[in-house]
């Protein structure tokens, strides 16, 4: 094999975004810096992102970030604070990416092109000064007296420095294959046991597989612990008093699909899923029309029973949510579509309420890593430090 004795400044392992940037900027400090990859291109995964969109941020501030994190955002306030939203749309800009606002917040090129974004990071990083191989995958990395050791099946290369950012387990098609946890153990960081987030989540449930193809635009979806009692109106008032940290709540949109359940709502609170030590553990709570009161919705119904009381209940649930969802959901409560409103009952508007208000859907498990947009888990936040990324 062969040894070189050259020795870097800074060695990244990983060409994804993170590593073309740093790397870049390592180059532009003037240090000697080498960017290895495994892939024969860089930036692969960028190229499938948002859809191969590429989302770039979000048109909010630094508290806005943070709070889509939780429990986990004391750890990246320091990086968010660093590198602001307004910062890397500017950031962008500098590289020769326009950018669009489209109006739920997210920031795209406005090409609507991955590409174009790879290509920025790509160009950016050969101006620098900054070396790249490519196709040369790393097998060993290992700590020397005075430098880091790099054994690739080619050759060995030495640093002063080193940086790790090879990604997690998500979609290994395009080279994530969680090598850096080894690495990392061996060197005496401990490893959370990797797992999907940002998935696709599976149900038990026919009647949700039946409706395949049905999208509700904005809805807000919860992740509650599986003995939370959702047979009531009250949900809102019993959710504020859960545990802080037992629900992940989300507003967008939701998508109904042959294995379950996907879209933005799904994939955001996925992690309560994933994470949890059985999926049955956790259950969705699903409000259809977010901008409504339970009180609202109550009136209108019962002005509708007195005044249109020959309309028939499945075209009326029909005008508020979509047609499919709105018969399964009086199949749920065991009510006919084509009876009339009058002949509701007290329990079957408040069972109507209730699907409207806190329809429940049941989940199973997830996609997985080969569906999962990102990892959770991974080296433990406390062996790192949050203002550096160094180890401890």
């Amino acid at each position: 094999m062969p040894q070189t004795s050259e020795v870097w400044d800074l060695i990244v392992i990983g060409a994804g975004a993170a590593g073309m940037m740093a790397v870049q900027r390592a180059a532009e400090l003037g240090l000697r810096a080498l960017l290895l990859e495994k892939n024969r291109k860089p930036g692969v995964k960028i190229l499938i992102s948002g859809g191969t969109r590429c989302n770039l941020t979000h048109n909010t501030n630094v508290a806005g970030i943070l709070e889509a994190f939780g429990e986990q955002a004391k750890f990246l306030r320091p990086a968010v604070r660093e590198f602001p939203p307004e910062r890397v749309v500017e950031h962008f800009h500098q590289l020769g990416v326009v950018t669009k606002l489209e109006p739920n917040g997210k920031v795209f090129p406005a090409t609507d092109r991955a590409y174009d974004v790879q290509q920025a990071l790509w160009k950016s990083l050969l101006n620098s000064g900054a070396e790249a191989v490519l196709g040369e995958a790393v097998t060993q990395v290992n700590r020397e007296p005075d430098s880091w050791l790099v054994t690739t099946a080619m050759d060995r290369y030495r640093a002063r420095r080193l940086l790790v950012t090879t990604g997690g387990c998500s979609y290994s098609g395009c080279g994530t294959t969680g090598d850096g946890y080894a690495w990392m153990r061996e060197l005496g960081h401990t490893i959370i046991e990797p797992r999907p987030a940002l998935v696709p989540l599976t149900s038990p449930d026919a009647w949700v597989r039946e409706l395949t193809g049905v999208t509700l635009e904005d809805v807000v979806l919860r992740a509650v612990p599986a003995n939370f009692d959702i047979d009531c109106t009250d949900v809102n008032e019993r959710l504020a008093r859960v545990r802080k940290g037992a629900t992940i709540t989300r507003r967008t949109a939701l998508l109904f699909t042959h294995f379950g359940l996907s879209g933005p709502a799904a994939m955001d609170v996925s992690r309560a899923v994933t994470r949890a030590e059985q999926p049955s553990d956790v259950q969705l709570v699903c409000d259809l029309l977010p901008d409504e009161t339970v009180e609202s919705l109550e009136s209108r119904l019962q002005h509708e029973c007195q005044q249109q009381g020959g309309r028939t209940t499945g075209r009326w649930l029909s005008e508020l949510i979509p047609q499919r969802l709105a018969v399964a959901a009086l199949e749920r409560l065991r009510l006919d579509a084509l009876g009339r409103l009058a002949e509701l009952s007290r329990d079957a508007r408040r069972g109507i309420l209730r699907e409207l208000k806190s329809m429940r859907l049941r989940v199973d498990g997830s996609r997985g890593f080969a569906k999962a947009e990102v990892t959770a888990g991974g080296v433990c936040r406390d062996e790192v430090n949050p203002k550096t990324m160094e180890s401890r």
